[in-house]
């Protein structure tokens, strides 16, 4: 089984962007603590602050080589997986593009949150993303990227 991580903007600035709200560790540390834990499926992580890049990495999980992309834009194993979870950040107010790359594959998204967007900014309050995702987890940290992974593997082995 191979579950691919997505991260939108700013989120490679974690452990070191408002710690009050997101944590001292960087994403970096915990994937590696996730890639010991879930040791019995392959985990992969793709994080860009550029949504078209996003979009991309999207249509390559679900149509592999087939997602019409230049050859420098192809992962090198076609980069199809069984899963995703995607923190789009920002973008998951903002963008119509990533909800319609996520309705146009079939593979199951579950879109987390490090924060609980509810009790933010009020233009925090709405997703594109949710629409168009499997599920979602919100307001536990890093932790929610491993709820997001069992919620997968569970979503998978009952397909």
């Amino acid at each position: 089984m191979k579950i691919l991580i997505i991260n939108g903007p700013n989120l490679n600035l974690l452990g070191r962007r408002e710690p009050g709200i997101y944590g001292s560790d960087t994403f970096e540390d915990y994937f590696a603590q996730l890639q010991e834990e879930q040791s019995d499926i392959h985990l992969e992580y793709f994080q860009s602050n550029v949504e078209g890049a996003i979009v991309d990495r999207l249509h390559q999980a679900g149509f592999g080589k087939d997602a019409n992309l230049s050859e420098g834009e192809c992962h090198p194993d076609g980069g199809m997986v069984d899963g995703i979870v995607l923190n789009a950040g920002a973008y998951t107010h903002t963008s119509v593009a990533i909800h319609d790359a996520i309705k146009a594959i079939s593979i199951p998204v579950i879109e987390v949150h490090i924060s609980n967007v509810h009790q933010r900014e009020e233009f925090r309050h709405h997703s594109f993303i949710s629409p168009a995702a499997a599920g979602i987890i919100v307001g536990f940290g890093l932790n929610g990227y491993r709820l997001a992974i069992e919620g997968l593997k569970e979503m998978i082995e009952e397909e």
